[in-house]
């Protein structure tokens, strides 16, 4: 366990030089900017590690829970887990995220650590890193549309429907199915069940936030096209490419 902890130590040596590296070339940027483009890094790096496990590396997740960590699972974790204490750290730090960001992370860490710890169920923590970091690319795309003043076009519009539906299809349909398998399976500790079903529990807490905003969207681009509507009716006309306004026949 010990040199887990150096490694997971040197690993959060790396996603911190990174972070700074990041800040020093892009300096104008601002500092989340630059630590969402290492969110949106470790986001890629873990679901194309974590798919891999999965589908080519094995063991198969739905199939045997609990059973012991492989060597790249254990990689997978590592890299997680110090990404996750980095993550925290800055988001306490700079005071961005609320409570059920910090929940999530916090889950994260104490999870990904007792797996290490005892050399067991890395093959359903790893389904949880995928299915849980698979939707971020999307997250941070929203982010940065948003920075760079196109979210409220067809691409942001995209970005947003894709993000819900896949959200929704992972962490509630397959992490249901997922967590299934790890509550009926008998090799799994009491504990790590309990893990499971913390984080699935968060994960409907944040689909209830995605459906509050979905309404709120919806309700805005609705009240945005009576709006249009009623203006084109008060005009009786519309306006032609010489600024005056033509008739409607």
């Amino acid at each position: 366990m010990t040199s887990l902890a150096m490694v997971v130590l040197l690993s959060l040596s790396g996603w911190v030089t990174l972070y700074l590296v990041l800040c020093h070339i892009n300096g104008s940027r601002g500092y989340e900017w630059n630590c969402r483009l290492v969110t949106l890094l470790h986001g890629i790096l873990v679901v194309c590690i974590t798919a891999y496990i999965g589908y080519v590396d094995g063991p198969w997740p739905f199939t045997y829970p609990g059973t012991q960590n492989t060597p790249l699972q254990i990689a997978a974790m590592v890299l997680s887990l110090s990404y996750f204490i980095f993550d925290m750290a800055w988001c306490v730090y700079f005071r961005t995220e609320g409570t059920v960001m910090l929940a999530h992370h916090t889950l994260s860490i104490l999870g990904i650590t007792l797996t290490l710890w005892l050399g067991e169920s890395g093959v359903e923590s790893c389904a949880v890193l995928f299915g849980s970091e698979i939707t971020n690319p999307l997250l941070q795309a929203r982010w940065f549309l948003r920075r760079a003043g196109r979210y409220e076009t067809a691409l942001g519009e995209a970005v947003d429907l894709a993000f819900v539906l896949l959200f929704v299809t992972m962490r509630v349909f397959v992490g249901g199915a997922m967590l299934y398998c790890e509550l009926i399976s008998p090799r799994p500790r009491f504990f790590v069940k309990c893990g499971g079903v913390a984080m699935y529990a968060l994960s409907w807490v944040f689909v209830v936030d995605i459906w509050h905003f979905a309404r709120r969207k919806y309700s805005k681009s609705r009240a945005q096209r009576s709006e249009r509507g009623a203006r084109s009716r008060e005009n009786g006309g519309v306006v032609g490419h010489d600024g005056h306004q033509g008739k409607l026949d």
